[in-house]
């Protein structure tokens, strides 16, 4: 069981799925309630499951543990793993994909096939988490797009055609010139492979970690095109600025659980992507284009902050908040040293929980309310004080306030990135004010005052199923707001690791480089 623990962490949901489409009949009110409860079911015994590969885990070892593989088709491999880096986000998957099923109680419409739909996305996100193969990443990666473009485009709002299409054609375009870089690196496998084929360039190297044949020995020019071409895919996904604009789209048209798993976990696949790949493959084109990166993550925090501070919308709103909060993630990976990479992951683990938080108590208004419209609301304390102070938390970790995960992350990054570039650092820390602003401002908007509108008059505070769903959040957000160790300590062998594989990689090009400069 041990050899395989991985292997069922990621397919118990796709099984489930398999079951409700195969053995769950109707649509009727049983039909219903059994197809949550399978589907809560199914999502509580993975994470049961995660937890069990958790503590086999050992933090000491740098490399990949807990390695299933097998034989595919035309020599292709099933090969699966984690590290102290990947680890955490399938722990992170893991854990929200209950409450999420557990936010989706009151769904009403095609619930069966509702259900099949989060399980399945579940199975391919930590299949993105888990391998160890380029093809197998790459469609892993792809196909999870389509359970979110099912979810969004079936059962999202108004608009939800038109950001359902604008959702899976931005990051599916993003990831064709990934792929074009992919069939590059196959055609160039012949001679440079130590395997003496492609399928072992894209499994074996890519697990050992050997960073001569995963840069495919290609200097200068072309490998930075390569790396551009698999930046392109991981931009968009996380979306950085200027291939944000998806995402509000997506989120304000999608369902509550929707936004919960495109924020929390969805999005934290562009920032895998850039440590798992990025860094390692492509080093000089890392070193060449990281100072434009870190210029264009500044930017990203600072505009989507001002812009988030005009919205009208709550959803909106918290869209603008997380584009704003990857770009601290993308300044800490391409500051390229300790502080920054442990930074840029504790920021997407606490952003999974934070910004989680944030859609599920927009969900709870707007259950009750049918509308997002801030102008709608006001004096929620009044009638709502459990929520109030629930929103006033993840308010404040969105923020950044310390004694919450919020802060650690984004100090971390800042440090880091102070100590390449301090005017990249000195515009970025300008919004931390904007987030400020805009978190507080929806929230006197939201919940202060006065409560003068009639509509709002007979509104109900949390129920005992809301709350439930909420403390798991609390406890994650305040226990690594005090004891950031249990994040940093995990990955940082890791991390370390990476480092100076990284260093000791754009060491060894700039030699090469000032060698054959020598000899002309």
């Amino acid at each position: 069981m041990a050899d395989n623990l991985l292997s069922l962490v990621t397919f118990i949901p796709a099984v489930a799925a398999l079951i409700l489409a195969a053995l769950l009949r109707g649509d009727d009110e049983a039909a219903q309630r059994n197809a949550k409860y399978l589907a809560l079911f199914a999502t509580t015994m993975t994470f049961v499951a995660s937890v069990v590969m958790f503590f086999q885990f050992d933090s000491s070892n740098t490399g990949f543990q807990l390695v299933d593989e097998a034989e595919w088709i035309m020599g292709l491999k099933y090969r699966v793993g984690v590290d102290g880096i990947s680890i955490l986000f399938v722990m992170l998957t893991t854990f929200m994909m209950p409450l999420v099923i557990a936010a989706s109680w009151d769904v009403k419409t095609r619930v069966k096939e509702y259900m099949i739909a989060f399980l399945i996305l579940e199975t391919l996100m930590i299949g993105v988490f888990v391998s160890l193969d380029l093809i197998l990443f790459y469609l892993f990666f792809e196909a999870s797009l389509i359970p979110m473009f099912l979810i969004i485009g079936i059962w999202g709002g108004a608009n939800r055609i038109y950001a359902s299409f604008k959702f899976f054609l931005y990051t599916f375009f993003g990831s064709v010139l990934m792929l074009v870089a992919m069939v590059a690196m196959y055609m160039d496998a012949g001679t440079t492979c130590i395997g003496g084929c492609a399928n072992s360039l894209l499994t074996h190297t890519f697990a050992a970690g050997d960073f001569e044949v995963l840069g495919l020995q290609v200097v200068g020019g072309m490998q930075t095109l390569m790396f551009i071409a698999f930046f392109a895919s991981f931009a968009v996904k996380m979306p950085m600025w200027p291939v944000h604009t998806w995402l509000p789209d997506a989120h304000v048209q999608a369902p509550t659980a929707g936004s919960v798993v495109l924020a929390a976990i969805l999005l934290k696949m562009g920032g895998y992507g850039f440590l798992r790949f990025s860094l390692p493959m492509f080093p000089v084109g890392a070193e060449v284009v990281g100072p434009l990166i870190l210029w264009m993550s500044a930017i990203a925090i600072v505009y989507t902050s001002l812009v988030a501070l005009v919205q009208d919308d709550m959803k909106k709103l918290i869209a603008y908040s997380s584009v704003a909060h990857m770009g601290f993630v993308t300044m800490g990976i391409f500051s390229t040293n300790q502080q920054g990479l442990d930074g840029a992951i504790f920021q997407m683990i606490s952003h999974g929980f934070i910004s989680g938080a944030l859609f599920l108590a927009v969900g709870v208004i707007y259950d009750r309310m049918h509308t997002r419209e801030i102008d709608a609301y006001g004096g929620l304390v009044n009638r709502m004080p459990i929520y109030a102070m629930l929103f006033m938390l993840f308010t404040m970790a969105n923020v950044g306030l310390p004694g919450t995960s919020g802060f650690v992350g984004e100090f971390l990054t800042l440090v880091a990135v102070f100590q390449v570039n301090t005017w990249v650092a000195a515009v970025a820390t300008t919004g931390v004010i904007f987030s400020a602003a805009y978190a507080l401002w929806l929230y006197r908007r939201v919940v202060m005052g006065d409560l003068i509108k009639e509509s709002l008059k007979a509104i109900t505070d949390m129920n005992s199923r809301e709350k439930w769903i909420f403390a798991p959040l609390v406890v994650m957000t305040l226990l690594l707001g005090v004891y950031p160790a249990l994040i940093l300590d995990l990955i940082g062998p890791s991390v370390a690791a990476l480092v100076e594989n990284y260093d000791t990689a754009v060491a060894a090009a700039e030699a090469a480089m000032q060698t054959a400069q020598a000899s002309n």
